[in-house]
């Protein structure tokens, strides 16, 4: 569909004749060469003096290529343009977190794949976490590893392969070999801190009970809870294990719980997979649809068709008074 971004600018067309009409001619002065005996000479010619201008006369050709040529000005000015049908797109209104623990604990062999291979914790989340990012397309993807300290290894982002690559970089101890859940918690909410989506959704998973944090877990998932985000944790550790080895499932189900989210235990790979179905299904993902109309800007042609109108006339102008010139010559 066409039509002009500026419509009103069309006002501007009758400016020429309101110009003719109301603003007083253009004058100027010539030299001229005074005879003392002008009023003889005129006689003899049979001519009157009298006051009086020389008007000059504009061709007809003139005045209506200058009349198309303001025509297109105003047109361009205007901004023509051509507006497309509209396109909608539906795009995630989510923001997910996903804190992955990284400590000593998580390199035990100990975790069954779906296919029966027996892996270490951290390979075996990692194949599932992996194939999770992978469908979150239109979602804001972090990852936030931890262990003694939390870092963010990946901020928000809608490039999934690359949150895969720097996910498969990640190796046990590399953030130490105690946990920091809390602290964990805490580093997710300043992550979300510039966030504008309105789901905010932080996965974490551990397979050890908190020993590093100077924020308490309770405490943490509280603020988060008064931040709107929204906690799922998942236990993959051994509760009846010691030290880093057990994992606390009462500390993991009061965090959810204080956020209104949900608590999971996975012993392997197929009830981890399970799980995150589970997550996509509790929390679907929100969308917004953006709908625009794509446009195409025509100024281009009204404003390069004045500018070819203006260069012909002044070239025939120019032929029309050089042949006049020749021709005077001529005759002389």
């Amino acid at each position: 569909m066409f039509e002009f971004a500026w419509p009103w600018l069309l006002v501007l067309l009758p400016l020429p004749i309101l110009a003719w009409w109301l603003l007083p001619p253009y004058r100027s002065r010539l030299a001229s060469v005074q005879v003392p005996f002008f009023e003889r000479l005129a006689s003899a010619t049979g001519q009157t003096p009298q006051q009086g201008a020389v008007v000059l006369q504009r061709r007809f050709v003139q005045m209506i290529v200058a009349a198309l040529v303001w025509i297109l000005l105003v047109a361009a000015l205007a901004k023509p343009q051509w507006v497309g049908d509209p396109v909608t797109h539906e795009v995630s209104a989510r923001d997910l977190v996903l804190a992955v623990d990284i400590s000593g604990s998580m390199d035990q062999r100990d975790f069954r794949a779906p296919d029966g291979q027996m892996l270490t914790r951290l390979d075996g989340v990692k194949r599932v976490v992996k194939d999770f990012i992978s469908r979150r397309h239109g979602d804001r993807v972090a990852l936030i590893p931890f262990g003694t300290r939390a870092y963010v290894q990946v901020p928000f982002t809608q490039d999934l392969e690359t949150a895969e690559q720097l996910l498969e970089q990640t190796q046990v101890g590399m953030a130490g070999q105690q946990t920091a859940i809390g602290d964990t918690i805490g580093l997710a909410i300043k992550t979300f801190a510039t966030s504008t989506a309105k789901q905010k959704l932080l996965i974490l998973l551990t397979d050890g009970n908190d020993t590093a944090s100077r924020v308490p877990p309770e405490h943490a998932a509280d603020i988060a809870r008064q931040n709107d985000v929204t906690i799922y944790t998942i236990g993959v550790g051994d509760p009846k294990a010691t030290g880093e080895n057990r994992v606390d499932l009462g500390v993991l189900q009061a965090v959810a719980s204080t956020t209104h989210g949900q608590f999971f235990r996975a012993e392997d790979g197929a009830q981890l997979q399970a799980i995150y179905a589970d997550i996509d299904r509790l929390a679907p993902a929100k969308l917004e649809t953006l709908s625009w109309r794509p446009k195409l800007p025509l100024f281009q042609w009204p404003l390069g068709a004045a500018v070819i109108l203006s260069l012909l006339l002044w070239l025939a102008m120019l032929a029309s008074s050089e042949w006049g010139r020749r021709k005077t010559l001529s005759h002389a």
